[in-house]
């Protein structure tokens, strides 16, 4: 009975998700730190993604939670062969008229990213971002990854904790809203709808990493799901110092100072 009640508080859990991601996929593109709007940044994805997966050379790669295609694109220019995953149809939409409008082969397919459904052993790598402290049941998820991966196939995860905050990050964002309310300082522009806020909140409080996605928790997952050379970097200046310029000084500090990271592991030979 118990099993019953906390499976469907997942799945309306699951769906609130879902429809959130869908109304944030209008405005999506606008935000910094979301689509890549310098050279400087691109650059410095391809030097990440080159670092822990290597060049494409044509090889299966599986972008999970795709959203409007950016990191599609990162691995696509990079030579890998792109499919990639989301429930959000509005989030698929623009992935797909944004492939058309820059004549990529990427696909891009609906599907629940935690049960993707997709064959065993059939991709050289999957990679994420900003998707792991969402997840409702990663461990699961984690398993059907290993699946889904080739032996020796690779993973790269780009995620963070934006809960749990440092003392640097609290002092930063005061002295924002102080500056802001003085006028000294310029309020970044916010692309959300109305009551996003709130809801992704709420959505927060009830996730698996409610209490902040750090890396060596998704670390430990991982090796519990089999895979191995589990591998954390923390090291994501270059695409902070990108991004940076698009956002207030108080801002870009905090967003610096945040527990951000790259983690990467690979499903064994045998």
């Amino acid at each position: 009975m118990e099993q019953d009640g906390l499976s469907r508080n997942n799945f309306g859990l699951r769906e609130e998700i879902k429809a959130y991601w869908s109304a944030r996929a209008a405005t999506f593109d606008l935000s910094p730190g979301h689509e890549i709007f310098s050279d400087e940044e691109r650059a410095a994805w391809h030097r990440l993604v080159l670092k822990h997966l290597g060049e494409g050379n044509g090889r299966k790669a599986l972008d999970l939670a795709s959203g409007t295609g950016v990191i599609s694109h990162l691995m696509d220019d990079l030579g890998f062969h792109v499919t990639g995953l989301d429930w959000a149809e509005p989030m698929l939409e623009r992935a797909r008229s944004k492939a058309i409008s820059r004549h990529r082969s990427i696909r891009f397919r609906m599907a629940d990213v935690e049960n993707t459904m997709e064959p065993d052993g059939i991709y050289d790598v999957i990679v994420t971002r900003h998707l792991v402290w969402t997840l409702v049941n990663p461990a699961a998820a984690f398993t059907d990854w290993l699946r889904v991966l080739k032996p020796g196939g690779r993973i790269l995860i780009v995620d963070g904790d934006f809960v749990s905050l440092s003392r640097t990050e609290r002092v930063l964002k005061a002295a924002a809203r102080a500056m802001e309310k003085l006028g000294v300082l310029k309020p970044d522009v916010v692309h959300n709808p109305p009551g996003m806020a709130q809801t992704h909140n709420r959505i927060l409080s009830r996730v698996y990493f409610s209490g902040g996605a750090r890396a060596e928790l998704v670390a430990d997952l991982l090796e519990k799901a089999g895979f191995e050379s589990v591998s954390i970097d923390t090291n994501l200046r270059e695409i902070h110092k990108a991004q940076a310029k698009h956002w207030n000084y108080l801002k870009a500090l905090s967003r610096g100072a945040q527990h951000r990271f790259a983690l990467s592991a690979t499903k064994p030979i045998c």
